[in-house]
């Protein structure tokens, strides 16, 4: 660990969000860990992405620690459509009722409690402040409980009641008020200054609730509603997304990906 640069602690998922705020926050000289949280999510895909990354991260001489927390022993018991042997996962925007089956229980509360952990314990050993990195944006959904503010105000204030000098944990939300193109933009100037291509990085970023896997390779899906937003956004910056896509017929080029996804908008 390098103590003489800012410390932050990131919760990345492997997703296009959690992996820009990585940038980010190298780009603006911060010592990363990243924790990713293996809940026995139908979308485990993306964890191995989250590695790919930081390997291709390593190999730029860009360092982050990364460790991957293991939580599956709680998948036979969470009720949710994103975890193993849940129900189907629906099709569609967020903005449809049927995506409350996405939603698993306290999941943001489990998180924030193994992160503030490790980044009080960073503090702690460091002697200096660290912040806790969120990628929480102005497309946050209200289906989701724990995404929005009074809970990270609750959570927070919960944290600074139960430990010794929690004030030195505080949080950094550069996202806030961006939507997601707006995140893709801040990922292509945080490559620019880190001297690291776009392409190479996005395209080790799976933002798929249903991945599908063909001859040992994964894609992402471009009908479940996080596919949707990353495409929309992909679409937005007027950029063609490098990760790969299939559906039940095979791999799928991103220009029948692009039609797909904006008849799906024009319902909306």
């Amino acid at each position: 660990m390098n103590i003489t640069k800012k410390q932050c602690v990131l919760s990345i998922s492997g997703g296009m969000d959690s992996s820009s705020l990585m940038l980010n926050l190298l780009a603006n000289d911060y010592e990363v860990t990243a924790l990713s949280f293996d809940y026995g999510q139908k979308h485990k895909a993306e964890l191995l992405r989250a590695q790919s990354l930081v390997k291709y991260l390593g190999d730029n001489g860009i360092r982050v620690r990364h460790q991957i927390i293991d939580l599956s022993t709680l998948t036979p018991l969470l009720n949710s459509a994103l975890v193993s042997g849940g129900n189907e996962v629906p099709e569609g925007h967020y903005e449809n009722e049927n995506m409350k089956a996405t939603v698993v229980p306290n999941r943001n509360k489990i998180f924030s409690s193994l992160i503030q952990s490790v980044a009080l314990s960073i503090a702690n050993e460091t002697e200096q402040d660290v912040k806790i990195a969120l990628g929480i944006h102005a497309g946050d959904h209200a289906i989701y409980p724990d995404c929005r503010q009074e809970f990270r105000d609750a959570d927070y204030q919960a944290f600074l009641e139960g430990n010794w000098d929690a004030e030195k944990v505080s949080f950094y939300t550069p996202y806030l008020e961006l939507m997601k193109a707006g995140i893709l933009e801040d990922g292509l100037k945080s490559c620019e200054k880190l001297g690291i291509d776009f392409d190479e990085v996005y395209a080790r970023t799976l933002t798929s609730y249903k991945p599908i896997q063909i001859d040992g390779r994964w894609y992402s899906d471009y009908k479940s509603a996080s596919s949707v937003e990353r495409v929309e956004a992909f679409i937005e910056i007027g950029r063609k997304d490098p990760a790969p896509y299939a559906d039940e017929t095979g791999p799928v080029t991103w220009d029948a990906v692009k039609k797909d996804v904006s008849k799906v908008l024009s319902l909306n």
